[in-house]
């Protein structure tokens, strides 16, 4: 790759226009990973163009799509202060899903009832209840204080993985904390609440200090430290008295092992096109299940 003020050559060339220096740069280096030499130049109204060679020109523009496509930016993932973490805004339609759904059900009994995880009811197949219950809250303070704690938690997951995939993964954490809370507690368990939503994002974001043993097998004690925090977390947040520990736990479990295995597989998860596939999973599964839990109304 080269940058030259001005073109030097009259030979014919295909021109690739960019909108800063920044900008031609980054695509130059694209460009010569594909094993493209551009040249980067200014021309004379101050914008900047790569210069390749015609026969390269279909294959150059290709490369510098995909790259875009892969790098698009996403106004509600901001980072936190000068540190690598990312906060993602777009938590808040998870709290605004659950006002609506505490809405709905306080004005309309039968659609808790519905909803409401019921050990017997679930082992005579009604299934769905793992699901529809994290949607359901017993009152304004149990909706609040999961709000509150699940915007920070579900924004930092969804931050760390990708907006669909940390959403996702959050809510089927939350299922697994009713499914051990189910197995622990027997038929006459009954319960509702995104509480193992909640602790499902923490262990997600609990997990995510093992990403380090990929880049540095000996970072074991650091990534092992990051999964004690979230424990310690967990033991504050999680183990309240008159909560439902298990349901806490269970969720805190499934998001620490989700995590784990979203964390070790790669940055895959961060892929635009990952994250509308599990965010499309996730708005899918919540209307197929709620579609199932209304028709036994």
């Amino acid at each position: 790759m080269q940058l030259n003020p001005q073109p030097p050559n009259l030979e014919p060339v295909a021109r690739i226009p960019a909108r800063t220096k920044r900008q031609a740069m980054d695509w130059g280096l694209v460009l010569a990973s594909q094993g493209i030499e551009p040249v980067i130049e200014q021309i004379e109204d101050g914008r900047w163009t790569l210069v390749v060679a015609p026969e390269d020109y279909d294959k150059s523009v290709a490369a510098i799509r995909t790259y875009r496509v892969e790098n698009l930016g996403w106004p509600w993932r901001k980072p936190i202060f000068k540190t690598h973490t990312i906060f993602d805004w777009a938590g808040a339609a998870w709290v605004l899903l659950t006002f609506a759904f505490y809405w709905l059900s306080d004005r309309n009994a039968a659609l808790r009832d519905a909803g409401i995880m019921d050990a017997k009811a679930a082992a005579a197949g009604e299934w769905w209840r793992l699901f529809t219950a994290t949607l359901l809250h017993g009152d304004l303070a149990h909706l609040a204080a999961n709000a509150v704690f699940g915007f920070i938690l579900i924004g930092l997951a969804m931050g760390r993985y990708g907006t669909g995939v940390g959403l996702l993964a959050a809510f089927l954490a939350g299922a697994g904390g009713n499914v051990l809370s189910w197995l622990v507690r027997g038929d006459d368990f009954r319960g509702l609440g995104a509480s193992g939503v909640v602790m499902g994002a923490l262990g997600l974001v609990a997990a995510q200090s093992m990403s380090l043993l990929r880049r540095n097998p000996n970072a074991l004690r650091i990534a092992l430290g990051g999964v004690a925090g979230g424990l310690m977390l967990f033991a504050l947040l999680g183990m309240s008295p008159g909560t439902d520990i298990m349901a806490h736990f269970g969720g805190f479990i499934s998001g620490l092992v989700l995590g784990v295995l979203l964390t070790l597989t790669g940055d895959w998860t961060t892929r635009p096109t990952v994250n509308f596939l599990a965010g499309f999973i996730f708005t899918a599964l919540v209307i197929w299940t709620w579609a199932l839990a209304l028709g036994t109304m």
